[in-house]
């Protein structure tokens, strides 16, 4: 589960939402590979483009995204992955947000809030396709 979702180059194929996402840099610190990523969201009338910093930390089983640059004042996920026996995983996300404005809070926010269990929904049906109800492989991701 690590690597599909440490995959960002490919939520384009399977993440509502996302429409581009372009990968602008990738290093190797300190045991960690770091990130920088531009996703273009999409909904109706609504385009943005936003900034990010992803920190993957395989050994740990963590991976943090930090906001750059966008149409937040601030944003930032972190996803925990510790093994929940043959096959199976525990998978804990979480999310802080606020719109760098009153009117695109007030506009938009609902919207996000629905769309973030939309992506959820997405991550566990990449899941089962890519690696089938019994954790292996179904097909190379």
């Amino acid at each position: 589960m690590f690597a599909l979702v440490a995959d960002v180059e490919r939520y384009p194929e399977f993440m509502p939402l996302c429409k581009d996402l372009t990968l602008v840099s990738r290093e190797k610190t300190n045991g960690n590979e770091i990130l920088v990523a531009n996703m273009t969201v999409a909904y109706k009338f609504f385009r943005e483009t936003f900034t990010s910093r992803v920190t993957l930390d395989a050994a740990a089983g963590k991976i943090l995204v930090e906001y750059i640059d966008g149409p937040f004042r601030y944003m930032e996920n972190k996803w925990n992955f510790r093994p929940a026996g043959e096959g199976a995983c525990e998978v804990e996300f979480d999310i802080a947000y606020e719109f760098g404005s009153l009117p695109m809070q007030m506009m938009m926010g609902a919207m996000f809030e629905t769309a973030f269990g939309k992506f959820a929904e997405a991550f566990e049906e990449r899941a089962n396709e890519v690696y089938g109800s019994t954790g292996q492989p179904a097909r190379p991701a």
